[in-house]
C-alpha cells in the first residue's frame, strides 16, 4: 500500500501580505460594512466593530496560514495546551497592537467621522473562562505567538459563559451570558476535521486481523466535535498561531422518523442532549446529572483533541509512532483535561494497534501536568460509577495504569500498604472514586506548580509520596501576565510615558522594564507620572459611576480586590478593615485621615452560600457609608457588578492598593497581583503565592506585608480561639458587635448569621481573625504612605520597574527550555 502522500511539504508559496495604510484599510472597511454586512455608517455599532473585524481578520489570515504551513513542516516539534478555559476577553483591540497599525486605523475612521475606541468597545468579551485559570491560559498563547513557539491551544466553544452577573437587592442575580448570540467574526469552522466522540456503551474482546485479542468499544452513544479556529496573534513578528475550539453537535440532527410520527421533541432530543456538552463553561456539579456534563465536557475536550493531533500525525507518518514522542508534547492546564492520559492509551491501543509498552512509553514521555491549586477539594475525583456508566473503556485503562503504577510503588516501598493505599489513582471505599491529579502525575513527565511556594508546598503537602517516588518530575513554573494586554493595550497613557523614555522595546522585552527604576527619584518623570495615574484614576472613576453609581474622588486613595469570591482570598477581611475604617468616622477618630475608595468585585459560584452572602453583606455595607453624609468622602464602598477581563482593563490602570490576602498556603499563585504591579499599583498581602516573589523582587519598603505565614498558619491551628481574639481587641470587638448586633441588615434579620459563625469557628480554614490585626496595623502604614505623595509615586514607579519578571514570555521559555523543548 502506497504511504500516503503529505499534505504538508516545506515548498509552499507565501500569502503576499495586505497594504495596510489608512486609505486602504478604509476602503477595506467600507466594503466589508456595504457589500458583505448590507450595512452603512450610522448602523447599528456592533456591525461597525464586525466589519472592521472581518477588514483586520484578512491582514491576520495571511500571516496565518504562512504560520499553519510552516509548523506543519515535517520534523517540527509541537506543544499541544489542553485547557477548559481561555480567558481571551475582546480580540480586536489586541490584534490592533499586534499589527502595530493603531495609528492608520484611527485616521481610517476618521474618514468616516468614527471613534476607533468606540468601535471596539461593541466587542463581548469571549465567555471562554471563568477566572485566573482560563486568563492565565490566554496569556500563556499570547506569549508563544510572540515568541515564535509552535503552540496550539484546545478548548471547548461555549456557546455561553459561566454567566452573566447582575446584582439586584445587594445579591448576586445570574443571568445567561450568550456571547455568541451576534456571531464571533474571528472564527473560522473547520468541518472536515470534525471528530467522533463516544460515550456509554459496552467493551468486548475480539480477534483482530492478526488473530490476537483486541478491545472493542462498542454500542456508544456518538457526538460530533466541530472544530472553531481562533487566530492568535504574536506581537509584531507575523507570527498568528491558532486556539482551536470544540462545539458539540449530534451525528444526526434529528430523527426523520420520529418526526414524521409526530414525535417533534423526541426528534430533536439527541441533539439536544448533544449540544449540552458545549452550552455552558462549567455546569453546577451540585447534582448528578451537573457531574456527568462535566466529566462530559473533560473528555470530550481531551478526546477530540488527541484524535486531532493523531490525524495530522498520521497524514505525514501513518501508523509509524516511533518518532511521535520526540515531537509533540501535551501540556495539560489543570487537573480538568487529565483523562487525556488514559484517552491517549485507548487511542494508541485500540485505534492504532500499538502494544501497552509502546503506548505507556508515549503517552509518559508527551503528557505534562500543570497543577493550580493547594486546595484538596479542587483536586477533582470522579465516581467509579459514574465512570462505568460514561467512559467504561477508559475505566479500563486506568485500573490497568493503576495496577502497573501500585507494582512500582510496592518495589519501591515493599510492605507499605497505607502507601499503596494513599497514592492509588483509585480511591477505596464505600464509594470508589478516580482521582484525577494521581492519574495525571502517574501518566506525565513533568508535574510543575505555579508559583515557587506553591510548587514546594506540593512537594512537602498533596504529592509528597509522589515525590519521592518520582523527585526529577517536578518542577517550578511561575506565573506571568502578557505585558500587551496589561500594560500596552490596557494603559495606553504609561505606555506612552514609559516608551518616551526608555524607548518601546520593553513591550516585546519586557525585562527592560528595569530600565524606569533610574527613574524613581525624578521630579519631573514622577510628575507626568501622577498626571497618568490621575488620568486612569478618572477612567476607573467614570466606570464605577455608571455600572455601581457610587462617586469615587480621584484624589482618594483607589484600594481594589477583584477575583472570584471565596472563603479562602478572605474578601471578608477586607470587609471587616472597611467596618473598621466607618466605625472611626463615626467615632470621630480621623485625626491625620486619608480618603479611601475601596472597590471589590468577582463572581461566586452559583452553589457556593457563603460566597453569595459576602457579596450581599458588601453591598449592605456599601449602601450605609455611601448614602451618610458624616461619611462624605472619607470613605467609599462599592462592587461592580459582572467582573471580567475588560473592565479588568480599566480597574488595573487606575488602581493604587491591589489587595492579596489570601491565607497563607492557599494561593497557588495569583495573576491580578502580576497585573497591579506592572501597572503601578503598591500590594498589600500575605506572604503567599507569587506575593512572595513580588516582594522580593520590589523589597519591603514597597511593599506592605502582614499575617502569617504558611508554616506558622498550620502551628496556629491547633489552638484557634477567635473569641479570645476578639477580646483581646477593642477594635475588632467594635467590628464584630456592628456586625452581630444587624447595623448592616436591619430589616433582613439574621441573613448573615453564616457568616458570623464562619469567622467565629475555631475550625475556620482560613483563620481570618488572626491576622486582622496585622492586617489594620498595615493598612494604617498604607494610609500614611499615601499622604507623602512623593513616597507614593516613588513606589509605584518601582513596582512597574521591577515587574519584569512577571512577564507570560519568561514563563513560556521556562516552560519550554525545561518542559517541551521546542524550536522557535
Amino acid at each position: 500500500m502506497a504511504k500516503k502522500k503529505s499534505l504538508c511539504t516545506k515548498e509552499f508559496t507565501q500569502l503576499k501580505k495586505l497594504p495596510t495604510d489608512s486609505k486602504s484599510l478604509a476602503i477595506d472597511f467600507e466594503r466589508y460594512l456595504t457589500r458583505h454586512l448590507g450595512r452603512f455608517v450610522g448602523c447599528v455599532p456592533f456591525y461597525l466593530y464586525e466589519a472592521l473585524s472581518l477588514t483586520l481578520r484578512d491582514h491576520i489570515m495571511t500571516d496565518w496560514r504562512n504560520t499553519w504551513k510552516a509548523y506543519e513542516v515535517k520534523g517540527v516539534k509541537k506543544a499541544y495546551y489542553m485547557s477548559l478555559e481561555f480567558l481571551i476577553g475582546r480580540s480586536l483591540g489586541n490584534h490592533i497592537l499586534n499589527l502595530g497599525i493603531n495609528s492608520e486605523l484611527k485616521s481610517a475612521m476618521q474618514q468616516f467621522a468614527l471613534e476607533l475606541e468606540e468601535i471596539i468597545t461593541e466587542e463581548h468579551d469571549a465567555g471562554l473562562g471563568n477566572g485566573g485559570l482560563g486568563r492565565l491560559a490566554a496569556c500563556f498563547m499570547d506569549s508563544c505567538a510572540t515568541l515564535k513557539l509552535p503552540v496550539v491551544g484546545y478548548g471547548i466553544r461555549y456557546e455561553y459563559g459561566m454567566f452573566r452577573q447582575v446584582i439586584k437587592d445587594g445579591y448576586q442575580i445570574e443571568e445567561p451570558d450568550h456571547w455568541l448570540r451576534d456571531n464571533n467574526p474571528w472564527e473560522l469552522e473547520r468541518p472536515e476535521y470534525t471528530q467522533i466522540i463516544k460515550f456509554g456503551g459496552r467493551v468486548e474482546m475480539i480477534t483482530n486481523h492478526n488473530r490476537k485479542p483486541h478491545v472493542v468499544w462498542v454500542d456508544t452513544e456518538d457526538i460530533l466535535a466541530i472544530p472553531y479556529d481562533v487566530p492568535i496573534s504574536g506581537y509584531k513578528n507575523n507570527t498568528v498561531n491558532t486556539l482551536r475550539l470544540w462545539s458539540a453537535t449530534a451525528t444526526n440532527v434529528f430523527s426523520l422518523e420520529d418526526f414524521n410520527a409526530g414525535s417533534y421533541s423526541d426528534a430533536v432530543e439527541a441533539k439536544n442532549k448533544a449540544e449540552h456538552i458545549s452550552m455552558v463553561l462549567y455546569p453546577n456539579d451540585a447534582s448528578e446529572n451537573g457531574k456527568e456534563l462535566r466529566l462530559k465536557q473533560q473528555y470530550f475536550l481531551a478526546s477530540a483533541s488527541l484524535q486531532d493531533v493523531l490525524r495530522m500525525w498520521s497524514i505525514n507518518e501513518g501508523n509509524d509512532f516511533s518518532k511521535f514522542a520526540s515531537e509533540n508534547v501535551f501540556q495539560m492546564n489543570d487537573t480538568h483535561p487529565t483523562i487525556a492520559v488514559a484517552e491517549l492509551m485507548r487511542l494508541l491501543i485500540d485505534e492504532h494497534y500499538l502494544s501497552w509498552d509502546d503506548a505507556w512509553a508515549i503517552t509518559s514521555q508527551t503528557m505534562a501536568y500543570t497543577n493550580h491549586t493547594l486546595l484538596p477539594e479542587a483536586l477533582e475525583k470522579w465516581p467509579v460509577s459514574l465512570f462505568e456508566n460514561l467512559l467504561p473503556r477508559l475505566l479500563q485503562i486506568i485500573y490497568e495504569i493503576n495496577a502497573r503504577f501500585l507494582k512500582q510503588v510496592s518495589s519501591k516501598w515493599p510492605g507499605d500498604i497505607n502507601r499503596q493505599i494513599r497514592m492509588s489513582i483509585i480511591e477505596e471505599g464505600d464509594v470508589k472514586f478516580v482521582r484525577m491529579a494521581y492519574l495525571a502525575i502517574a501518566g506525565s513527565f513533568s508535574v510543575n506548580g505555579v508559583a515557587a511556594l506553591h510548587s514546594q508546598l506540593l512537594t512537602e503537602g498533596l504529592f509528597r509520596d509522589f515525590y519521592e517516588l518520582w523527585p526529577e518530575k517536578f518542577n517550578n513554573k511561575t506565573n506571568g501576565v502578557t505585558p500587551r494586554r496589561w500594560v500596552a493595550h490596557s494603559n495606553p497613557l504609561m505606555t506612552t510615558l514609559i516608551s518616551e523614555k526608555i524607548g518601546d522595546n520593553w513591550i516585546n522585552e519586557f525585562k527592560n522594564i528595569s530600565q524606569l527604576k533610574q527613574y524613581a527619584d525624578n521630579r519631573p518623570f514622577a510628575k507626568l507620572w501622577h498626571k497618568v495615574k490621575t488620568e486612569n484614576k478618572k477612567r476607573l472613576a467614570e466606570l464605577i459611576k455608571s455600572e455601581c453609581n457610587v462617586d469615587f474622588d480621584v484624589n482618594s486613595l483607589f484600594d481594589v480586590q477583584v477575583k472570584r469570591i471565596h472563603e479562602y482570598k478572605r474578601q471578608l477581611l477586607n470587609i471587616l478593615h472597611v467596618i473598621h475604617l466607618y466605625n472611626r468616622i463615626k467615632r470621630g477618630d480621623t485625626d491625620n485621615w486619608t480618603n479611601r475608595c475601596v472597590l471589590i468585585g468577582g463572581k461566586a459560584a452559583p452553589g457556593y452560600r457563603l460566597a453569595k452572602s459576602i457579596i450581599k453583606l458588601t453591598n449592605n455595607i456599601a449602601d450605609v457609608i455611601n448614602n451618610d453624609p458624616q461619611i462624605g468622602n472619607k470613605l467609599k464602598l462599592a462592587f461592580i457588578p459582572n467582573y471580567g477581563v475588560s473592565k479588568m482593563e480599566i480597574i488595573c490602570p487606575g488602581t493604587d492598593l491591589s489587595e492579596q490576602i489570601s491565607t497563607a498556603g492557599k494561593e497557588a499563585s495569583g495573576t491580578g497581583n502580576m497585573k497591579f504591579m506592572m501597572n503601578g499599583a503598591v500590594t498589600i498581602g500575605t506572604y503567599d503565592g507569587a506575593n512572595i516573589e513580588i516582594l522580593d523582587a520590589v523589597g519591603n519598603e514597597n511593599f506592605f506585608l502582614f499575617g502569617l505565614k504558611a508554616d506558622e498558619v498550620e502551628a496556629r491551628r491547633h489552638n484557634y480561639q477567635p473569641e479570645n481574639i476578639i477580646n483581646e481587641d477593642d477594635d475588632l470587638k467594635q467590628v464584630m458587635h456592628l456586625l452581630t448586633c444587624g447595623h448592616f441588615n436591619s430589616f433582613e434579620t439574621g441573613i448573615f448569621d453564616e457568616i458570623i459563625s464562619s469567622l467565629l469557628n475555631p475550625h475556620d480554614p482560613w483563620l481570618t481573625l488572626a491576622d486582622f490585626r496585622s492586617y489594620i496595623d498595615a493598612q494604617e502604614k498604607v494610609s500614611r504612605a499615601y499622604q507623602d505623595r512623593d513616597g507614593w509615586l516613588k513606589m509605584s514607579i518601582n513596582n512597574t520597574a521591577c515587574s519584569g519578571h512577571f512577564s507570560t514570555d519568561r514563563t513560556m521559555q521556562e516552560y519550554n527550555k525545561d518542559i517541551w523543548k521546542l524550536d522557535s
